[in-house]
């Protein structure tokens, strides 16, 4: 459709430049927080990256596994000129958290998984830029993308001009901080591209420092495969390395986001759809071991954390009490080490029996080892006893 230019292009009586600003002036009423333009050349020198991220093992298998697909956008949609780069702030406080008590303990849910499913809130506003620009320029071609697009979300904001990458990989804007939904459209329009921030992180370290499972192999380098928001989502059973660090976590992980400087005062409570309720965003874990799918659906079925099912959040549930060791978690781990189908669920719920110690753990890990075919949970059960057996001294 040409060049950037200031005169009539194509159907549009403006420029793109023109347009630019019109979009712009209108993210209020698209209920989009900030945009940035880029142009729609290959991402080669993040090819590289992930090559050499992959040749390491550090991919968590959630990605795209096509790493032409993530890094060029003309394949996505042939002649792209430009990539629309949209940024949606939300919350980082829960208002009055409910606590954990005795016979109440709590789980809790990353802030990506409060409020509404993000990317049905991002398609919305998406959708509705692509209306705005199709009202202005009706033979454009877009295509939209959301998180689970083939496009690295975090290399179009950063070239952009939407924020910069930050040690800890997330992008940190100046306005809202790392606490921002990414998406873009990619379009056959010219638009002028904006200009990339610069690093804004200098020589701190402090995210890196506090990774509680040393995920992060070096600034900007993530090994997926020791982090605790990979393992949240996974439905394998968890190393053991990484159950204490896991903490009452059910889904996500924010640690090296809440230590951020550039995140402290940053709230952004101004989109509705994105406000956590508490009792979703911070869950007794005893009422989850016993959903049904149909439950489960119903309680957090609007949520981004559903997208994997229940078994990983009702495992991490599972974990979890083993650390709270309150004796009110017993029967319901007793009953899940004994007649759950599942060996993940089996699996957690022996570490978590076996952490609670005394002659009732004993006796419950003895009868399920008496029991169990299983040879991964068999082999958990055993290692729970150990203890037991060096007590005595028969180890």
């Amino acid at each position: 459709m040409g060049n950037v230019s200031d005169g009539p292009v194509g159907g549009y009586g403006g420029g793109w430049r023109r347009l630019k600003e019109e979009i712009l002036a209108a993210l209020p009423q698209l209920g989009i927080d900030k945009l940035g333009f880029a142009s729609a050349e290959p991402f080669i020198g993040l090819k590289e990256q992930l090559l050499r991220h992959r040749e390491m093992g550090r991919e968590s298998g959630f990605e795209e596994p096509d790493l032409d697909k993530r890094t060029q956008p003309e394949l996505h949609l042939p002649g792209a000129r430009s990539i629309l780069s949209v940024a949606l702030a939300y919350p980082s406080k829960l208002q009055d958290p409910p606590r954990s008590g005795p016979g109440a303990p709590r789980g809790m849910m990353a802030r990506t998984a409060w409020g509404e499913d993000y990317h049905r809130v991002l398609a919305d506003r998406l959708n509705r830029l692509a209306a705005f620009i199709r009202e202005r320029v009706p033979e454009a071609r877009l295509e939209i993308m959301v998180d689970t697009g083939a496009l690295s979300d975090r290399a179009v904001a950063e070239r952009a001009g939407i924020g910069w990458i930050g040690k800890n990989c997330s992008i940190i804007t100046p306005e809202f901080g790392s606490w921002v939904y990414l998406g873009e459209m990619i379009t056959d329009l010219p638009f002028p591209p904006d200009i990339p921030l610069g690093d804004g992180c200098g020589d701190c370290t402090l995210c890196l420092d506090a990774c509680p499972t040393d995920a992060f192999a070096g600034p900007r380098q993530l090994n997926a495969k020791r982090c605790l928001s990979f393992w949240t989502q996974s439905k394998d059973i968890i190393p053991e390395e990484f159950r204490v660090p896991l903490g009452n976590r059910l889904y996500g992980c924010d640690t090296c986001q809440q230590v951020c400087p550039k995140n402290k005062g940053k709230n952004a409570v101004h989109n509705a759809e994105l406000q956590p309720l508490p009792e979703q965003a911070k869950p007794l874990l005893l009422p989850i071991l016993a959903m049904s799918n149909k439950e489960f659906k119903e309680a957090f079925g609007s949520t981004a954390a559903a997208w994997r099912g229940r078994k990983p959040i009702q495992r991490n549930a599972v974990l979890a009490l083993g650390l709270f060791r309150d004796p009110a978690a017993l029967p319901e781990l007793r009953h899940i080490l004994l007649a759950d189908p599942r060996p993940e669920l089996r699996a957690a719920a022996a570490w978590s029996i076996g952490r609670m110690g005394g002659d009732g753990a004993l006796r419950i890990l003895e009868a399920a080892l008496a029991e169990e075919k299983e040879p991964s949970v068999q082999d958990e059960i055993g290692l729970c006893l150990l203890p037991w057996k060096e007590q005595d001294g028969h180890v």
